[in-house]
């Protein structure tokens, strides 16, 4: 493992994608996708800590690829959560063919070594950008089931054991990129897919319960902006509920974010910014709730 926690830095100076914040004891860990080299071969996911949230010390390697390790590519979007005394990771990973799905790795710690257990998703589908959610004492998967598959961009879950070993039953599809009014076709569809005619996708989805009890999705697809986060709310508060989209997106260029609460008290939005052009960082934006469900403070 390539420890680094004499090295600080503040959030533009990290180069990651699809961070995600987790607060323990006092310290904060954020997790995230290594930017540079992010479409080839990859081989481990990293993790920085803070006290504040704004000077950061890492990275540190949390996990790194094992000799004959079946996954070659896509180590994105690792998520950490605390269940029964350990640390888990959700997190994509893809075989040396590119065949994306969600996993989940184990550790005692959240600074590692975390170790494999298992596929959660279906490895005849291509999935990405799992995130957990608990309802009526049931914990949920939720992921993009890719347009590689689907052109239509769903976003699916499925119910997982309580140790997060296994999917329990079979998959149900939430909604679809395409039901959003401001998810637009992806321009790139037939270069880097080969897919012919309109295809959207949906990636980075994070649920939340808002104080007057909505239950709200942000989560991210492609806009007339480019990369956005958009909103979507259950019309009865539950995941199986019909899901009403906002017209236009919350965030234009940038996306695949989640929530947390700082030190300070307040409830943010993280999410990593720029997307192509220049090197990605993390960026955290204050967050109100509003009458939709939840609004930027931008």
């Amino acid at each position: 493992m390539n420890k680094k926690w004499d090295v600080t830095m503040n959030l533009e100076q990290i180069n990651i994608r699809d961070p995600f914040v987790m607060e323990y004891d006092g310290s904060y860990y954020m997790y995230g996708t290594r930017a540079e080299g992010v479409w080839g071969e990859m081989d481990g996911f990293d993790c920085y800590v803070s006290d504040d949230c704004v000077q950061w010390n890492g990275p540190v390697e949390v996990f790194h690829k094992p000799e004959g390790f079946w996954a070659e590519r896509a180590y994105w979007a690792p998520e950490c959560y605390r269940r029964n005394g350990k640390f888990y990771l959700i997190a994509t990973l893809a075989d040396v063919e590119g065949r994306k799905s969600v996993n989940v790795l184990e550790s005692e710690s959240p600074v590692g070594p975390f170790v494999y257990l298992s596929r959660l998703t279906d490895p005849a589908q291509a999935c990405i950008d799992g995130t957990l959610y608990e309802e009526d004492d049931k914990v949920y998967l939720v992921y993009s089931h890719s347009l590689e598959d689907v052109p239509e961009g769903n976003m699916d879950a499925v119910e997982v054991s309580s140790d997060l070993t296994h999917a329990i039953g079979n998959p149900f599809t939430v909604f679809r990129a395409s039901d959003a009014s401001w998810s637009v076709p992806v321009p790139f569809a037939k270069a880097e897919f080969g897919i012919d005619g309109p295809a959207y996708f949906s990636d980075g989805p994070f649920l939340e319960k808002t104080l007057q009890g909505k239950l709200v999705m942000l989560w991210s697809s492609w806009s007339e902006q480019g990369y956005s986060v958009g909103q979507a709310v259950s019309s009865d508060g539950s995941i199986r509920g019909q899901w009403v989209h906002e017209h236009k997106p919350l965030i234009g260029q940038g996306g695949h974010g989640m929530l947390f609460t700082g030190p300070d008290g307040k409830r943010y939005f993280a999410m990593h910014a720029q997307n192509d052009h220049e090197p990605e960082h993390p960026r955290f934006l204050e967050v109100a709730e509003s009458e939709q469900g939840l609004a930027m403070r931008i």
